[in-house]
């Protein structure tokens, strides 16, 4: 910037990410585009235990669900009343179901499902809410009152009853509930992005953009979203628990995928038919990989929105 306080044209980066060292510059710090700011974003990342924890959670699992059928071959396509509900041994190391499943492999199986969905769910809503945040907060005046306003009452219909409706009008495969969630779940980042936007836009390498003529969709898509990357990426693990949840509730509620399909969610809901008939394993296994998929999820949005914190790196 001239010292005269103008901008001037050699303070905007010809790359079209705004002026020199002003994308996302934190009070006291560097932006985010900087390799340093992203090296304290890792060692702050790594330096929570929990974060760790949760990282190796999610690993597991992931390796559990797809690699582990490569690994442990079971036949979970047609079932064999033979075998229905049968203890943990050494053939079957968390027995068996009521149709005779093996529940190590469908646990394995549910799980590819569960994992699927939640991110592919995520990713939908995560990108629908970014674009109508964006461009609703960059907009501003009545276009922004209107979008915010189709948030607000969207945000007013209970979550849960959206998605007993829209599962009970759609067919229940992988790729219907993945659409169903997405397309209920983009709300609460819309509203994040929002925020964030409406105090980028009045930053002085957006205004600079304008004055030399740089288009709405060039400020939208150069300037606006990369500078709320901390925002969404954080939104984006806390998308992921809530669609294995979400999953997990309407197959509780008959909604999920048809059999020989399963979820964990799935799992749950046929093992609590026979919870006082001594079939522990029927319940705990899936409902223990929920628990632990949630949580590791949820560990590493808290630690990924406390190295993004830009206040917490200033210090």
């Amino acid at each position: 910037m001239s010292t005269t306080g103008q901008i001037s044209p050699a303070d905007v980066d010809p790359t079209g990410f705004g002026l020199r060292g002003a994308d996302v510059m934190p009070e006291g710090g560097e932006g985010y585009h900087s390799g340093s700011a992203w090296r304290m974003v890792l060692r702050v990342f790594l330096e929570n235990r929990l974060a760790i924890v949760g990282l190796g959670m999610i690993l597991f699992m992931v390796l559990f669900s797809f690699v582990g059928p490569l690994i442990y071959h079971t036949q979970q396509v047609f079932n064999n009343p033979n075998l229905a509900n049968h203890p943990p041994s050494g053939a079957h190391p968390l027995g068996t179901d009521p149709v005779g499943y093996d529940v190590l492999g469908r646990l394995m199986l549910g799980g590819q499902s569960s994992l699927e969905i939640g991110f592919a769910a995520a990713l939908i809503a995560v990108g629908i809410g970014v674009i109508w945040g964006a461009a609703a907060g960059l907009a501003g005046g009545i276009v922004d009152a209107v979008m915010m306003r189709i948030v607000d009452a969207l945000l007013a219909i209970p979550f849960l009853f959206a998605l007993i409706v829209l599962g009970a009008i759609f067919t229940t495969s992988i790729p219907e509930l993945i659409i169903v969630i997405g397309f209920v779940a983009w709300l609460v980042p819309a509203r994040l992005v929002r925020g964030e936007t409406l105090s980028l836009r009045v930053r002085e390498y957006v205004q600079a953009v304008r004055v030399m003529g740089g288009g709405t969709r060039r400020i939208l898509f150069r300037h606006i979203i990369p500078n709320t990357i901390g925002t969404i990426v954080v939104n984006a693990t806390f998308q992921v628990a809530d669609a294995i949840l979400y999953v997990a509730t309407l197959s509780y509620l008959g909604l999920g995928v048809p059999p020989p399909a399963t979820n964990w969610g799935g799992q749950l809901s046929n093992g609590l038919n026979y919870v006082f008939a001594g079939y522990w394993w029927l319940i705990y296994p899936a409902g223990i990989a929920i628990v632990l998929t949630v949580v590791a999820f949820n560990f590493v949005g808290d630690a990924l929105r406390d190295a993004l914190e830009v206040r917490l790196q200033s210090r």
